[in-house]
């Protein structure tokens, strides 16, 4: 058994282990330091703490190691992660939608979601927050929940939800975090998008004539400013127009000569396969931004595409 740990800036008493179960044995693995990792695993996670006991002279005795396991609760607190992604999918009422969210770790703060109103109307949200991992999906969890509790008071009032949401994630997070979102409500029959853009990469929309516009930002990140306020957008989509959302991970896919995909690789995937139905031209683009970074990820990367029909 090959007992090895975290060496750079680990609290004393702290280690961090990684159990591959190997037939009836066990194998302990080291998480390497500057975060290197050569192959995939999926392994259980344990946290490996020494107990100290205090002597009644004051001297602090040293015990065996206590290992607790906690795979469980990762595995569990992935599949939370999941389910507050909704709606994947779908092709009815004037409109074919559909995303993916690929985390670079198992936990991240990318997310999307679709749902719609009792009256038909389709919402859809993308969304990146700062850092990665689980700081990040912990902050975005945070305002993926807000924003369904506030909704139940404002509606479809976009403005007046971030509000909201940011006043609470303004209370509730370290200033040095913030989330870029992307909301939009889709009114089927009209098929019309209104939308507010908290800081987010500005979704494209591809016309069926090929004309090209940029839904920007009409606001801050949520989490920035407390007073902050957004301003909504609308765009008249015709039958065949397409809207694609991303997060920055997608665009700033970068080849091994260090040459960003940017949005002129998304524009040219989008322009070449937007016969496709909504899942495969999804499937389509990120299956090209991984031959340009030759399967490289360097970042948490969601796309979200809707066409109205």
């Amino acid at each position: 058994m090959a007992d090895l740990a975290f060496r750079e800036g680990q609290p004393a008493g702290l280690r961090l282990r990684i159990h591959l179960v190997v037939g009836a044995g066990m194998a302990v693995l080291d998480i390497p330091t500057k975060h290197s990792f050569e192959k995939k695993q999926t392994p259980s996670v344990s946290i490996l703490c020494s107990q100290n006991r205090h002597t009644s002279g004051g001297w602090i005795m040293t015990t065996d190691d206590l290992v607790v396991d906690v795979s469980q609760d990762w595995f569990q607190a992935c599949s939370v992660q999941e389910r507050f992604m909704r709606g994947s999918a779908g092709d009815h009422c004037n409109v074919d939608y559909s995303a993916s969210c690929r985390q670079l770790r198992a936990l991240g703060g990318d997310c999307y979601d679709f749902s719609s109103f009792s009256d038909g109307r389709l919402a859809m949200l993308v969304g990146d927050a700062s850092g990665k991992g689980v700081a990040a999906a912990l902050l975005m969890a945070n305002i993926q929940a807000s924003l369904r509790t506030a909704s139940v008071f404002t509606g479809d009032k976009l403005p007046a939800l971030l509000r909201i949401v940011n006043l609470q994630v303004c209370a509730s997070s370290l200033d040095s975090r913030y989330a870029t979102l992307f909301c939009g409500v889709l009114d089927r029959g009209a098929r019309t998008l209104r939308y507010v853009n908290a800081g987010h990469n500005s979704p494209l929309v591809l016309h069926r004539d090929g004309s090209l516009d940029w839904l920007e930002p009409t606001g801050a990140p949520v989490g920035l400013f407390p007073d902050a306020i957004w301003h909504e957008g609308v765009i008249q989509l015709n039958p065949g127009d397409l809207v694609l959302v991303y997060t920055d991970g997608v665009t700033e896919a970068s080849s091994p000569s260090g040459e960003e995909w940017g949005t002129d690789g998304l524009l040219q995937v989008a322009k070449t396969c937007r016969a496709q139905p909504a899942d495969e031209l999804v499937r389509s683009i990120l299956e090209s931004m991984d031959r340009f970074s030759q399967g490289v990820q360097t970042d948490d990367a969601t796309v979200a595409a809707l066409r109205a029909l």
